[in-house]
């Protein structure tokens, strides 16, 4: 029985290794080139996110990189990190940042103060980080394969499974990150409204200051 399933597991090697051979750079499949051009959209809807001095559309902006990569993430059959991504920073974080916009008064157009000049020390950070990570994930990923024929790795059972299980401090670590970024956006509106009401006073005093003003003319 051992030697039967030791033969099988052979076998299943050989043929995805002569798979992969057969695959070659120059022949990508229709997945493939799929996730190359929604990874160029993602991209440069990620540069106009941090290049454009309009808040308003830079979060716009932002809801297409974080959609862009939750159709990389089913592109890569991991559909519950998708749907995880969809739901929670498109549907959640965006949407936060957008009140908090409205809430602070934000300016809707053009806003000078969003350029804070360090533009070419902020692109040598993002490009050293970004070719750090390239550089770890294509070291730890270089000879790994993803066996198609078998259970889907990124399926929401267990994907589920090893989230509670081997990552539950991280989800929940996750959840304070949420819970803070709410209560900022409830004390920033509460702030703006008890500016708003201090203001308020000086202009009805101010009418009847001059109405008395007339009154005595």
């Amino acid at each position: 029985m051992t030697l039967a399933a030791a033969a099988g597991t052979a076998a299943h090697a050989t043929t995805t290794a002569a798979a992969a051979e057969a695959h070659g750079f120059l022949s990508p499949t229709g997945v493939e080139i799929a996730f190359l051009l929604v990874g160029l959209v993602t991209f440069g809807a990620a540069l106009i996110t941090v290049t454009t001095r309009q808040l308003v559309h830079a979060a716009l902006w932002l809801v297409v990189a974080l959609g862009g990569l939750a159709v990389e993430y089913l592109l890569l059959t991991a559909e519950f990190i998708a749907w995880v991504q969809v739901l929670i920073y498109v549907g959640s974080v965006v949407v936060l940042l957008l009140f908090g916009l409205m809430l602070t008064r934000a300016p809707i157009g053009r806003s000078p103060d969003a350029d804070s000049g360090n533009r070419w020390v902020a692109l040598t950070v993002a490009v050293a980080a970004a070719a750090a990570l390239v550089w770890v994930v294509v070291d730890a990923f270089r000879t790994t394969w993803i066996d198609l024929d078998g259970a889907p790795a990124g399926s929401t059972e267990v994907t589920g499974a090893s989230l509670f299980q081997h990552w539950v401090l991280p989800f929940e670590a996750l959840s304070v990150l949420l819970l803070a970024a709410l209560v900022g956006a409830i004390v920033l509106s509460r702030k703006a409204k008890a500016a708003t009401s201090a203001a308020a006073p000086s202009a009805p005093g101010g009418t009847d200051t001059r109405r008395d003003t007339e009154g005595a003319r």
